[in-house]
């Protein structure tokens, strides 16, 4: 039975826990306050700090974890990702303030001495400066990392940010961008642990149910009867996953049904435009699950 770490907390562990439910892996466990659950019956799940995830999968604590790219990135660990989970996404910017005068990387540390940078990310902050050749004084930080400039404990900030709103309400400007994160399913670089072939096995199941899922969402299947002698029109307005599917209505009369995968957001066009064609007895349900 493999083990994954789960973040304990906060709105990952949420669409985590939402996902995982959703794949047909429902969390059980004997309390709110539990460390260790079960998934479906078929993994273990152990709940960590999403920050303390990247080591323990790195130490063989856990055979797989899920947790942002950007706390992977900072551990600097050999770990692989096997999905993007699509969740949890930000960016992880260089910020300064708005009468700084810092309009680009350049801008800083051009006088030659280091620049003084608060971060929660060292590491990752100081690969990047270093890359770029900016001389820089890393001031690592636990949080609240936007206040710094205004307090003079640093010239600019590393920070992760979502929409940049809170940073232009704490009177900064993004200077450049460092990396972009959301939600991953890691691996130490060798796979589970032990290597084997059984748990590689589980691996890839287990990417192919959450990928499903993940890949379900935003699609739509769409079922509808209409004019034989429209469907050329119709493969051309439904191309679904490899054209629509085509059956014969039981009294192979002038409509055949028509079935087919459509992008949730193009609904109300498709319908708009099947109609057009003479299309009727439309129904469009949700996927739970979607397997190429």
């Amino acid at each position: 039975m493999l083990r994954i770490a789960l973040p304990n907390k906060g709105r990952l562990s949420e669409d985590t826990r939402e996902l995982f439910n959703d794949a047909g892996l429902e969390v059980r466990s004997s309390g709110e306050r539990a460390l260790t659950a079960s998934l479906g019956g078929e993994f273990e799940a152990i709940f960590v700090r999403a920050q303390d995830i990247p080591e323990f999968v790195a130490d063989g604590a856990a055979d797989a974890g899920v947790t942002g790219w950007d706390l992977v990135s900072e551990s600097g660990r050999d770990l692989v990702s096997h999905l993007d989970l699509g969740f949890g996404r930000c960016r992880l910017v260089v910020a300064a303030r708005e009468d700084a005068g810092v309009k680009s990387i350049d801008d800083i540390g051009q006088d030659g001495a280091p620049a003084r940078v608060a971060t929660v990310f060292p590491n990752i902050a100081r690969h990047f400066f270093a890359e770029r050749g900016r001389p820089v004084d890393i001031v690592p930080v636990s949080g609240a990392a936007e206040i710094a400039p205004h307090l003079g404990i640093a010239d600019v900030v590393v920070d992760l940010t979502s929409t940049g709103s809170t940073l232009r309400v704490n009177g900064l400007r993004e200077v450049d961008t460092v990396l972009r994160s959301s939600a991953h399913l890691i691996t130490a670089s060798g796979g589970p642990r032990g290597g084997d072939a059984v748990r590689a096995r589980e691996m890839e199941d287990l990417v192919t149910a959450l990928a499903s899922v993940i890949r379900a969402r935003g699609q739509r299947y769409l079922m509808a009867n209409v004019p034989r002698t429209a469907l050329a029109a119709v493969r051309e307005v439904l191309p679904g996953l490899n054209g629509p599917t085509v059956i014969d209505i039981a009294n192979h009369g002038t409509f055949v049904a028509v079935h087919a995968v459509v992008a949730a957001d193009t609904i109300y066009r498709t319908i708009s435009q099947l109609r057009a064609l003479g299309a009727e007895g439309i129904l469009v349900t949700r996927i739970e699950r979607l397997v190429p």
